[in-house]
């Protein structure tokens, strides 16, 4: 979405397919960093974002192996010394309602891309095949097709490109708890021997994740709802007086948990970027933000090759050099952090915290750090001069 606007703003005919009639899907990311909330600035939209439903969150307070780290966005450079939570439907609703501004932009909801159209060679891409709301298969050709549709792509498995998987040792249940004005605020976490739950303040509840062995799903499951409401009571114990509320297992959601990157982004014609190109972790919540800084360096570098009607093999590839660093970056901070903290969680043993933990603990330059690579990233993108807009 944040590409078809972008491209949109610079003249460029594009159609963003959606395959469900709305954006409704809960438990998706929902986390808004700095370096997010700054490009919407750039591009005129940060007034209508504050006036969405959200939270600001300017602390990340962990219990890491029985040691406390509290990780203060609050210094910060720039105006957005936070992150918002924000229900990613909404998001995605302004970013829509602004695209559509533009007379050049057009949302097809209920709109299914079932495969690829494909020149006589067999190796270009020419477009896309669809299906409409009505059902209809149909065909739409196009100078470039961006794959955006996550990690289970449907172009990626058309182009036979599979990612280069980096394993995760553990899977997350996604479910909520109700939140009581006097209960804490901000972005909880503890992971202690066998355990690890985080809880985010979204106002009127907590959105729970809480981290389970990789591929445990089934196992746990068929030992009760008794079990999981124990479980979180010994790892948080003020959720006692609420977790009758959690009724079964209807209410907790899977988040069958992914890193991965593909090795080449691009084929000819065609560009995947987001998890389509690379599946983040959860930890963090990075996996937004980084999607969109890859939109908004595509937008950067292809806008004016797609207004000329012909974008090469070669620019594509500029794309994928631009953020294959703070991509590979990221995900292989979050490999030390699954191996040094999630995994050491996932286990039986109560060890003493690991020395990657203690120098956390003690570091405040490091926890500074640390809060610029979630909240900002490496490599942040700004919008495009084309792109910004007053207010």
């Amino acid at each position: 979405m944040m590409l078809g606007l972008l491209l949109a703003r610079a003249g460029v005919d594009v159609t963003v397919m959606e395959k469900h009639a709305d954006f409704l899907r809960d438990f998706r990311g929902d986390t808004v960093h700095a370096s997010t909330l700054r490009l919407l600035d750039e591009l005129g939209l940060g007034s209508r974002f504050a006036r969405i439903p959200h939270r600001l969150i300017d602390t990340i307070r962990m219990e890491l192996q029985g040691r406390p780290v509290e990780v203060d966005l609050t210094r910060l450079p720039g105006p957005h010394q936070h992150i918002a939570l924000v229900p990613q439907w909404d998001l995605l609703e302004l970013l829509a309602t602004a695209a559509q501004a533009e007379p050049t932009f057009r949302l097809l909801r209920s709109t299914e891309v079932t495969g690829l159209l494909r020149g006589d060679d067999g190796r270009r891409v020419l477009g896309v095949e669809y299906r409409d709301p009505s059902g209809e298969t149909k065909h739409m050709r196009a100078e470039l097709t961006v794959a955006c549709d996550g990690r289970g792509s449907t172009v990626r498995s058309a182009l036979g490109l599979r990612p280069r998987a980096f394993g995760a040792p553990m899977d997350v249940w996604w479910l909520r708890l109700p939140r009581r004005a006097d209960d804490p605020s901000g972005l909880a976490g503890v992971f202690n021997a066998g355990h690890g739950t985080i809880t985010i303040d979204r106002g009127d509840y907590y959105q729970i994740a809480h981290i389970i062995p990789k591929g445990s799903d089934t196992t746990m499951r068929s030992q009760g709802i008794g079990a999981l409401h124990r479980t979180l009571v010994r790892t948080v114990p003020w959720l006692a007086d609420r977790i009758d509320t959690l009724s079964s297992f209807d209410d907790v959601k899977l988040l069958d948990v992914q890193l991965n990157r593909l090795r080449r982004w691009y084929s000819d014609g065609v560009l995947c970027i987001g998890d389509a190109a690379h599946a983040m972790s959860p930890v963090g919540g990075i996996g937004i933000n980084l999607a969109v800084a890859d939109a908004v360096a595509a937008a950067r570098i292809l806008a004016g090759p797609l207004r000329a009607g012909r974008v090469s093999t070669r620019r594509l590839a500029r794309v994928q050099t631009r953020r294959w660093a703070p991509t590979a970056f990221l995900q292989a901070l979050q490999r030390a952090i699954h191996a040094r903290v999630v995994a050491v969680a996932m286990t039986d043993a109560d060890p003493a915290p690991s020395r990657a933990v203690q120098l956390v603990g003690r570091s405040r330059p490091l926890r500074r750090v640390l809060a610029y690579l979630v909240a900002i990233g490496p490599l942040p993108e700004h919008a495009p001069d084309y792109a910004r807009r007053g207010g």
